[in-house]
């Protein structure tokens, strides 16, 4: 899978620990910045690894900020994106499972990379669910997205 990833200076450095674990997992990984612990802008770099997702550069993308609220916030602004906070392994695969989130956040300044490491492994190994109920929902979602 190709993943694209991003993180603002809270996350930046919770990231490479990320990048190092998907490459282990034989993933390819996008790295759209932040590069060092300088300030940067959340929405920016949400808008990168929103932009690879939608444009198929990326079948998912994962944010790395202090809290994953505001990376999933910005993220959630982009059409086509549904982004979820994940700091636990059931909402880390049941948000593929069920809601078909596309980018997960999580914010390192809540979890370490152990826990980060169990977060990924869990929503790279889900897939979104074929049950008619949640598939019904996910299209009311894409309605809404078009809405606007």
């Amino acid at each position: 899978m190709r993943l694209v990833i991003g993180s603002d200076h809270a996350g930046w450095s919770l990231k490479k620990h990320v990048i190092d674990h998907i490459r282990t997992l034989g993933h390819d990984v996008l790295d759209v910045g932040s590069f060092d612990d300088k300030p940067v802008d959340f929405p920016d770099i949400a808008r990168e690894v929103a932009r690879k997702v939608t444009s198929g550069e990326a079948e998912r993308g994962i944010m790395v900020c202090g809290t994953g609220v505001g990376a999933s916030i910005a993220a959630n602004k982009m059409k086509g994106i549904r982004a979820a906070v994940c700091h636990d392994v059931h909402s880390a695969h049941q948000s593929v499972e069920h809601d078909d989130v596309n980018v997960m956040c999580i914010g390192a300044k809540i979890i370490g990379p152990w826990l980060a490491s169990d977060l990924i492994d869990a929503y790279l190994a889900a897939e979104f669910s074929t049950d008619e109920d949640f598939r019904r929902r996910v299209d009311k979602l894409h309605a809404m997205d078009a809405e606007g």
